[in-house]
């Protein structure tokens, strides 16, 4: 078993095929990992059990990344738990925009296998593998 194994992932993705990639990726290192096709179910879904990491896209219906990780901050039950928000956006001030937000990291898609399971191991508090940067 490893340090990771029931860390709780919720990945927040409208594009179903992304939520799919990132959730197989996470599944196969050892994560349970959930999914939400926007801020407002990852929201809702964090309220009734509480995630240890979140993946947020930004661009989404009904609530966006930004509103989503405001949202997420701003209650007690998930304010400390670790948010990654992922999109396309990589214009000046897009990263500053979601680290405003409360996002402890932005990563611009699509983003290699190896380094989303790395992040994820990171901040869910596993150990890196030997080698790895």
């Amino acid at each position: 078993m490893t340090e990771t194994e029931g860390a709780r992932v919720l990945v927040v993705d409208d594009a179903a095929t992304v939520r799919m990639y990132h959730s197989r990726l996470l599944l196969d290192a050892g994560f349970r990992v959930e999914q939400a096709a926007n801020g407002l179910e990852a929201v809702e879904a964090a309220l009734v059990d509480p995630f240890d990491l979140f993946f947020v896209d930004v661009n989404m219906p009904r609530m966006d990344g930004y509103a989503c990780v405001e949202a997420l901050r701003g209650d007690t039950v998930t304010t400390s738990a670790p948010i990654v928000m992922i999109s396309t956006e990589d214009r000046p001030g897009d990263a500053e925009r979601a680290y405003r937000a409360g996002a402890n990291l932005y990563l611009v898609k699509p983003v290699d296998a190896e380094r989303l399971v790395r992040v994820a191991t990171m901040l869910a508090g596993g150990p890196v593998e030997a080698g790895e940067r």
